[in-house]
């Protein structure tokens, strides 16, 4: 079972300021995520820099359009990831209770935490050699 940590963007991390405390936050981060790497469970975690310097792609009926960032909405956008695998959902909870405040000890944050699609769960909804053709570059 894989899951995503879904760190929520804040003013701050939009306009790509650090905490306050950064030493400290990175090093709790850099503790947590070796424990996660030496349990094999980690597969992947990096921040995101502000939107500012991303796009969007918009689909409107049969046309796309790119909309540059900033976004407005900080409450809806993401900061960064982690992304685990794990045997079960109360490990991946266990897991999610011990993540580091991204943002400082004691400031108000919260992260996300949301399981991932894999191609078992489209079987009978799609043929199998189109989800043989995920499982052909790599994709679970």
């Amino acid at each position: 079972m894989r899951f995503m940590f879904i760190v929520k963007a804040t003013p701050d991390s939009e306009a790509g300021r650090f905490p306050e405390d950064s030493e400290k936050v990175f090093q709790a981060m850099a503790s947590y995520h070796e424990e996660l790497a030496r349990a094999g469970a980690l597969l992947d975690a990096s921040g995101l820099q502000p939107t500012a310097k991303g796009w969007r792609v918009q689909y409107d009926g049969g046309r796309r359009s790119i909309v540059d960032g900033p976004f407005a909405e900080t409450k809806e956008l993401i900061a960064g990831y982690t992304l685990v695998q794990t045997r079960t959902r109360d490990e991946a909870i266990e897991w999610s209770r011990r993540f580091p405040n991204p943002v400082g000890e004691g400031i108000p944050c919260h992260i996300e935490v949301r399981q991932l699609y894999e191609l078992a769960d489209f079987e009978g909804l799609v043929e199998e050699k189109t989800t043989a053709r995920f499982r052909d570059i790599g994709m679970r």
